[in-house]
């Protein structure tokens, strides 16, 4: 059972004979019979002819609706060619009568303009809009539905024939395509990294591998296509930004569920009310459950403890099975309650809420709607794969069934608990990870806020971590309660900002509309995202090492564009390098935000002054701001858009080069979704020392680990080349690398640690 981890909205259209009809009567050429189909698929019958059955025959014609909401018989062309044989042998009169009842009525070119003005705007216009328009044309009300059925089936057929076509001209690509790659073998190079491919001499078995992956590769990009075409109605189908088609080795464990649980509805329903009394209990406990560390001041969860209360069976050894990580943080956020309560029960919402951690998120099966509009009640099966803003660390796929409960009329809950018998339906050794009953209590404060409980309680696999990761991981930080918790308060800040129409004049530099603050902060948070899809170690992307100019340990992968309009369409080339820095997040922040030093590390300003010519804040942090930057040079200037977030747990600049007049509609509060961008930027994290015990000693050791530094993740996207057929090179990969090695090594210079 495939899940579409985009979600996009989907319109159903529901083909019938009549439809085929109506198509066949459009778009074929010559004959009699073709012509009256045309004719019946753009006139409609005078309702004053309808149901006037009384003379010949006696037989009443009825009108069958011709659209692919008609719900009853639809009469096929040759019962209407018998019809009108039989016909032949009754006398002239019946003939006649028959023939007056079959009066038509062209609409003239008014009523067609008028109509075709209202199925711009609407092309499904409720009673009450007929009603009023056939009174403004002089139609009946049945024609007017009739012809908006009509066309919708008309404009339906052209969509399908156009995309018909295109799949028929991707199909000769790819044949082209794999037909250059077979004469060219001996020369190819890796789609991903541009390394070049080896083969012994006389080695015939090394090129056949490598054209069995080529071929699967071809093959699955088909398939997505013929899916897009057959599986799905005209203009649902699915356009992320990862065009090029992942093989096997990355599909993901989403990928094997087949939608069998081997649970009843009613054992569902005991094990979700059990997690809901666990949450709570965890949520409200104190000592001993939860004890507070000395030198951290996080909770700690004691395990023995928890065991007791909760009588966990444990493996032989009196040890679980794989580690075990919990923890819990409370914090308040600037959302209502209800809107919050919707962004959790919604996996689109819940995806876009958390960007930095869910790299996937898809609702599989609803198991209990609950109570509308609220959701109070609701059961459903939901997939996610958590990451690490790095390709360095593995991601987190998790199955788990969430149900939404209103314990009182000012607190909801939200529990998360995983269920033995989702993951006996998909290969075990892709989930590496399962929830206990975690979640979140949700308490409604006054003023728009609310008191937010996270409990974050999981089992996980040990998995291979680099080594500067494997504190700020293996301690639960990575993945637990504080890092949740602060990212709700960031993007619900954000929220505020956005909506807000009294906008200090300090905080909002450079726009002087509200609109286009509003359009400027959209267009800001949708290439976070992007960046933020495009730099972990999702099955989306597959990494390939390259070593660096300078040692450096670089990550790159490429994908093709093909239909997304938010990204320059063509190679994509993303470059990643994960490092280590004795400093501070906090003072590594403001240095790679500050536009006064940004020609300190920046190759593309040529060391030449960076103005700001828009600055709008986005949060009550000074650090959550968006910016407008121009670079003037002696041949030309250059405007880049600036992203900076930063919160309790991690902080992110990202930026992108922009078009400049595309830029200065939407500062004016044009629409900005259309608008191409290829984001780059940081990712900046504590180390993780703040975990280890201290240790009191006499002795006095220079040593930065008292201090802390950071993890610092930098990424680079370019546009290699703008046909999304060409392959990858091994100079696009020495430009992004060179860009990565040099970026790293002036950010080091400007703060004095070339040596770490």
């Amino acid at each position: 059972m495939g899940v579409d981890m985009s979600n996009p909205p989907t319109k159903d259209f529901f083909a019938s004979p009549a439809l085929s009809l109506s198509l066949a009567g459009i778009f074929r050429d010559g004959g009699a019979a073709a012509a009256a189909a045309a004719a019946a698929a753009s006139m409609e019958v005078e309702e004053g002819d309808e149901g006037s059955g009384g003379g010949g025959s006696g037989k009443r014609e009825d009108t069958v609706e011709i659209s692919s909401e008609n719900s009853g018989p639809a009469r096929s062309r040759s019962e209407d060619d018998l019809l009108e044989h039989d016909d032949d042998d009754e006398d002239d009169g019946d003939k006649t009568k028959k023939k007056k009842r079959k009066k038509y009525h062209r609409h003239t070119a008014d009523q067609i303009r008028e109509m075709e003005a209202l199925f711009k705007e609407s092309p499904h216009p409720d009673e009450k809009q007929r009603q009023q328009l056939s009174k403004q044309l002089g139609l009946a009300p049945r024609q007017v539905k009739f012809w908006f059925q009509n066309r919708r089936t008309q404009i339906k057929a052209i969509q399908e024939r156009h995309e018909n076509s295109l799949l028929k001209q991707e199909l000769e690509k790819l044949r082209d395509e794999n037909k250059a790659m077979r004469e060219s073998v001996s020369k190819a190079c890796c789609p991903n990294c541009g390394m070049a491919t080896t083969s012994k001499d006389g080695s015939i078995t090394t090129e056949e591998q490598q054209l069995r992956i080529e071929n699967a590769k071809l093959k699955a990009e088909v398939e997505k296509l013929r899916t897009i075409i057959g599986k799905y109605p005209p203009g649902a189908a699915s356009s992320g930004p990862c065009s090029a088609g992942n093989d096997q080795e990355n599909r993901s464990s989403l990928d094997f569920y087949t939608g069998i649980f081997g649970l009843e509805k009613p054992r569902i329903m005991e094990i979700v009310n059990q997690a809901m009394k666990e949450l709570k209990k965890m949520a409200t406990a104190g000592e001993p459950l939860w004890v507070r560390s000395v030198e951290t001041g996080r909770e700690i969860l004691n395990y023995d403890e928890y065991v007791k209360e909760f009588r966990v069976e444990n493996s032989s050894n009196g040890r679980p099975k794989r580690s075990i990580e919990a923890s819990r943080e409370t914090g308040v956020v600037f959302v209502d309650l209800p809107r919050l309560v919707q962004s959790f029960m919604d996996a689109n919402q819940w995806k876009e809420m958390f960007p930095c951690i869910i790299s996937k998120a898809a609702t599989v099966d609803v198991i209990c709607n609950g109570e509308t509009p609220n959701k109070n009640g609701a059961v459903h099966l939901m997939f996610a794969e958590l990451q690490m803003l790095t390709p360095l660390v593995p991601t987190r796929e998790v199955y788990f069934v969430r149900y939404c409960k209103q314990l009182s009329a000012e607190q909801w809950a939200i529990v998360d608990v995983s269920i033995d018998k989702v993951e006996e339906n998909i290969d075990a050794s892709l989930v590496k990870c399962r929830k206990r009953p975690s979640g979140c209590i949700i308490e409604d404060k006054s003023n728009g806020h609310c008191k937010v409980t996270w409990v974050e309680h999981l089992e996980c696999q040990k998995s291979t971590v680099p080594t500067m990761y494997r504190t700020f991981v293996i301690s639960g930080l990575a993945f637990g309660a504080r890092h949740w918790i602060a990212t709700l308060q960031l993007q619900c800040e954000r929220l505020v900002f956005f909506m807000a129409t009294n906008v200090p004049t300090k905080d909002s530099t450079g726009v002087a509309t509200l609109a286009g603050r509003k359009s400027i902060l959209k267009l800001a948070q949708r290439m976070t995202w992007s960046f933020c899809h495009a730099i972990g170690a999702s099955s989306y992307h597959t990494w390939n090492k390259v070593p660096g100019k300078t040692g450096e340990d670089i990550r790159v992968s490429s994908r093709k564009n093909l239909n997304d309009p938010g990204e320059p369409l063509g190679v994509i080339v993303c470059a990643v390098s994960s490092v280590w820095l004795p400093v501070s997040p906090n003072v590594l922040f403001d240095f790679l935000r500050d536009e006064a030093r940004r020609n300190e590390w920046d190759i593309i300003s040529n060391g030449g002054p960076v103005q700001s010519i828009a600055n709008l804040a986005k949060g009550q942090d000074r650090g959550n701001a968006v910016s407008i930057q121009t670079m003037k040079s002696k041949e030309n200037s250059m405007w880049v858009l600036q992203d900076s977030c930063t919160n309790a747990f991690e902080s992110m600049v990202v930026f992108a080069p922009v078009d400049i007049n595309g830029m200065q509609s939407v500062i004016t509060g044009c629409d900005s979704s259309n608008m191409a961008i290829l984001p780059s930027g940081f990712s900046i994290l504590p180390d993780g020392l703040e975990s280890r015990p201290l240790v009191i000693t006499s002795r006095h050791e220079k040593s930065n680990d008292s201090e802390g530094g950071s993890l610092l993740t930098i990424a680079f996207q370019i546009l290699t080349n703008s046909s999304p057929t060409a392959k990858v090179t091994m100079e696009s990969v020495e430009s992004v690398n060179t860009l990565i090695s040099c970026t790293l090594r002036n950010i080091k210079m400007s703060l004095q640690c070339e040596d770490c």
